[in-house]
């Protein structure tokens, strides 16, 4: 099962005889959309899951550690994956930008997610590549349109809204000047694998999932000031050369730990452990040891 919110359908599964591995999904409690009721309910979820599940699984070894320290309970950690990508650049003309000539935010419009800071401090910065930011929001209203308030500062930032064109977007990320990157809470991201895998340099707000998925070769970032002040260095061109680095390491910590055979592979192994703790003793399995890809 997938995210925590399912733990009440745990123990009438057990039950029923059929082993469950649910899968945490980040740290929910932590989202601004579930503030208040939804966050007490997602911490009481995330409790049951960690002790009813046969196995939990973490994307992320940061989340696995929090599981750990938390509830004394070891994970199966299973990263997302993603392809290192070549998709050229043919359709950047639909969006009238030129290649290495702007930035990129793809993200959900959530305040955990930081686009707010992100666009403020391109706006302060010297930077006049156009920055575009790709995503929406069915909810959080109020932060949409305080991003949209920001963001008429500089008539160079775009908001693009939902891109679903794949091949568009995966131009998108391969072309960019940088990828900026403000999620925080859900362990590893796919938008990040995606942008790494197609070459994007990427500036990362700084927590630990980041830190792990991009192995610290990111520029990372705290605040509009801490990003604007990169920004500022890209601007002068101070920093061609750490970009183009960034670029390389980035497609090769894909290539070796973010392969979606591996991941697949995974899956499996643990799905067969799952049925040959069911034949074992006819109703469930034991908890499994921690297995890490990443």
């Amino acid at each position: 099962m997938l995210n925590a919110g399912n733990a009440p359908l745990i123990r009438p599964l057990k039950a029923a005889g059929i082993p469950v591995a649910i899968h945490l999904d980040g740290l929910e409690s932590k989202r601004e959309k579930w503030r208040g009721a939804g966050a007490r309910y997602y911490r009481w979820a995330e409790k049951v899951a960690v002790k009813q599940g046969v196995e939990v699984i973490a994307d992320s070894q940061a989340i696995a550690a929090h599981v750990q320290t938390t509830y004394a309970r070891t994970c199966t950690v299973i990263p997302s994956g993603a392809e290192v990508i070549d998709p050229g650049s043919d359709r950047l003309g639909e969006l009238e930008v030129i290649r290495r000539d702007y930035h990129l935010i793809v993200a959900r419009l959530e305040p955990e997610n930081h686009v707010l800071e992100a666009v403020h401090g391109y706006t302060i910065s010297e930077e006049t590549r156009p920055l575009l930011v790709v995503g929406s929001a069915p909810y959080s209203q109020w932060y949409i349109e305080r991003v949209n308030e920001v963001a008429e500062a500089s008539p160079s930032v775009r908001m693009l809204g939902a891109i679903y064109d794949r091949e568009l977007l995966d131009q998108l990320y391969a072309n960019a000047r940088t990828y900026i990157h403000g999620h925080s809470v859900g362990g590893t991201n796919p938008s990040l694998l995606r942008a790494m895998g197609a070459g994007a340099p990427v500036l990362a707000f700084d927590c630990e999932f980041n830190r792990e998925v991009t192995a610290q070769r990111a520029l990372f970032w705290r605040d509009a000031d801490s990003l604007a002040a990169i920004l500022d260095e890209v601007a002068e061109g101070e920093i061609d050369e750490e970009l183009t680095q960034l670029s390389e390491a980035g497609r090769e910590r894909i290539a070796e730990h973010y392969q979606w055979d591996a991941v697949t592979d995974a899956y499996e192994a643990m799905l067969l452990r799952l049925n040959a703790g069911r034949r074992r003793t006819g109703r469930r399995s034991e908890p499994a040891s921690t297995e890490s890809l990443a």
